[in-house]
């Protein structure tokens, strides 16, 4: 496991154990966050720890073309009863990610640090939200940073069902329709592949973002 430095370095990816852990310390500068991404690495860490970093493989991707939606979910958005927007209330998307209940996980991964260091990426055009609205009330959405051909997603929330698949859905096609060639997902879980991510060695991954 790599020791970071204040110089604004990652190590190769190939230097990560087995679980995908490749380094320790430095900070979460919009510097430091957009080479991690350009690099195919990301934080991941606990409030009272020192930054993570991480470089899994394989990797979790969604190809647009292979994205699944369910009947019930093609009846939810045909009824019209949610609006969805880009990109309008960040700082209210994270802030939901960071607190809603989530009964299969202990607490929180995304620390106060986190948080605004995710806000500032937004205010840089880097980092970008999905909304999801019921009777104009947000219900559900999603962020990540946006790297101009590579969409890195961080986290969804929902407070009603199907909200989070809702703000994903509209993501993908979104992005289908701007070439965008995938969405990183990270690791596996069985929400996003049952919308259609699967998983691809990590070398392949960052052949695609080599060619962003």
């Amino acid at each position: 496991m790599y020791i970071l430095s204040k110089e604004l370095y990652f190590p190769p990816v190939s230097y990560a154990n087995e679980d995908g852990l490749l380094a320790v310390g430095g900070d979460l500068s919009v510097e430091r966050l957009q080479l991690a991404y350009e690099s195919g690495i990301f934080p991941w860490f606990n409030q009272g720890e020192p930054v993570i970093w991480y470089s899994p493989n394989p990797r979790m991707v969604l190809f647009p073309k292979d994205l699944k939606i369910s009947k019930s979910m093609k009846q939810i958005i045909k009824k019209g009863e949610f609006e969805i927007t880009y990109n309008q209330n960040f700082d209210a998307v994270i802030s939901n990610c960071k607190n809603v209940f989530r009964p299969d996980q202990g607490g929180t991964w995304i620390t106060n640090e986190m948080e605004q260091a995710y806000i500032a990426l937004h205010t840089k055009g880097i980092a970008k939200s999905v909304e999801v609205w019921k009777n104009k009330e947000l219900v559900g959405g999603l962020y990540g940073i946006d790297l101009g051909t590579i969409f890195c997603g961080e986290s969804m929330f929902s407070t009603v069902s199907n909200a989070s698949k809702l703000a994903f859905i509209y993501l993908v096609q979104k992005l289908e329709k701007e070439n965008y060639p995938l969405i990183d997902c990270q690791v596996y879980n069985n929400h996003l592949a049952s919308l259609g991510a699967n998983e691809i060695p990590r070398e392949e991954f960052l052949k695609y973002l080599k060619n962003k």
